[in-house]
C-alpha cells in the first residue's frame, strides 16, 4: 500500500491517478480511521483480493485521524501489510501562485482564513506525516509529466522490471524533455486530411483502420517495434528502470497517438509495465 499525502496544490491528485495507471486500486480523502477496514476490504478478501492499493490522506481528514495515522500505520505492519508513504511538499509561493492560476479554494481557507495563513497551518498540521515519510518530492519546480514519472520511477515500479512509458506528442507544441527515443511519423499518410477522421483520434476503430491500411504506417510501425526489440533489452541489462519513447506527429492526435497505442501492445509481450500517455489529448 501506498499512502500519498502532502500539501494540497502540491500534486496528490496526479499521483494518484499516476498510480492508478499502474493497476494501483485508489481512494482519495479516505479517513485514517477507516484504513484498517478498507485494507481488510480490499486485499483480504477471497473474492476480490486486490494488492495494490493507493490511499490520500490530507488535511481534508478530521485533525484526531491525522493523529493516529502513524499508529495505524504501525498496526497495519505489525499484521503484514507492507506500506510506503509519500510526501509532496511544495514552496509556500509555489502554491500561492497555483491557487492564484486555478482560483480553487483551500480546504482551511474558511470563516475568513487568508490563503498564506491556511498553508502554514496545513504545514503544522501536516509536519508529523512529512517526518515519517519514506519519500519526500519537492513539486515547486517540476512539471506534470516529471511528477509523474517521479512517481513511477520512485513509487510505482514493480520489482525486476523495466518501465516503459510510450508518449504522443505534437512537433509544433515541442519534443518532450524527458524523452529517451523520438521518432518522427510526420512523413506517413495523416488521416487529419479526411474529413470524416479529423474531429476523432489515433484511438478510434476508424482511424486504426484507415492507418492500417496504408503500407507505409505499417512498415514504419515494424520497423520500430523491430529497433525497439533490438535495443531495449540492452538497456534492461544495464540495469535502466525506466525508458521513455515518445512519437511525433503534427497535432499529435492520430498517428503519433495509433503509433504509441500499437508499440505499447507489442512490448507488453514482453514486459511486466507498459504504460501510454498522449500528451495533446489530456
Amino acid at each position: 500500500m501506498i499512502v500519498v499525502s502532502g500539501l494540497s496544490g502540491s500534486g496528490k491528485t496526479v499521483a494518484l491517478r499516476t498510480l492508478e495507471d499502474l493497476d494501483y486500486y485508489c481512494v482519495d480523502n479516505l479517513p485514517s480511521a477507516l484504513m484498517p477496514a478498507f485494507v481488510s476490504a480490499v486485499s483480504q478478501d477471497s473474492v476480490a483480493v486486490h494488492p495494490r492499493l493507493a490511499v490520500g490522506v490530507d488535511v481534508r481528514n478530521r485533525r484526531q485521524d491525522l493523529d493516529r495515522l502513524p499508529g495505524i500505520l504501525a498496526d497495519l505492519a505489525s499484521s503484514g501489510i507492507d506500506y510506503r508513504l509519500l510526501f509532496l511538499d511544495t514552496r509556500d509561493d509555489v502554491l500561492l501562485k497555483r491557487y492564484s492560476e486555478s482560483r480553487r479554494r483551500h480546504p482551511l481557507s474558511i470563516d475568513g482564513v487568508a490563503l498564506a495563513d491556511a498553508i502554514v497551518q496545513e504545514r503544522k498540521l501536516l509536519r508529523p506525516m512529512q517526518a515519517i515519510a519514506d519519500k519526500v518530492i519537492d513539486t515547486s519546480d517540476i512539471n506534470v509529466h516529471q511528477l509523474r514519472r517521479l512517481v513511477i520511477t520512485e513509487m510505482g515500479q514493480k520489482s525486476g522490471s523495466m518501465t516503459l512509458l510510450f508518449e504522443s506528442f505534437a512537433y509544433r507544441r515541442g519534443v518532450p524533455p524527458d524523452a529517451d527515443f523520438v521518432f518522427d511519423a510526420r512523413a506517413l499518410p495523416n488521416p487529419h486530411w479526411n474529413p470524416s477522421l479529423r474531429p476523432l483520434s489515433g484511438k478510434d476503430a476508424v482511424v486504426r483502420e484507415w492507418l492500417e491500411q496504408q503500407p507505409d504506417v505499417e512498415r514504419f510501425r515494424t520497423d520500430v517495434a523491430g529497433f525497439l526489440d533490438n535495443w531495449l533489452p540492452r538497456f534492461e541489462s544495464e540495469g535502466r528502470s525506466y525508458v521513455t519513447i515518445c512519437i511525433g506527429c503534427t497535432g499529435g492526435r492520430h498517428r503519433s497517438v495509433y503509433l504509441a497505442e500499437r508499440l505499447a501492445e507489442h512490448c507488453r509481450e514482453r514486459y511486466r509495465q507498459v504504460l501510454s500517455y498522449h500528451r495533446e489529448m489530456e
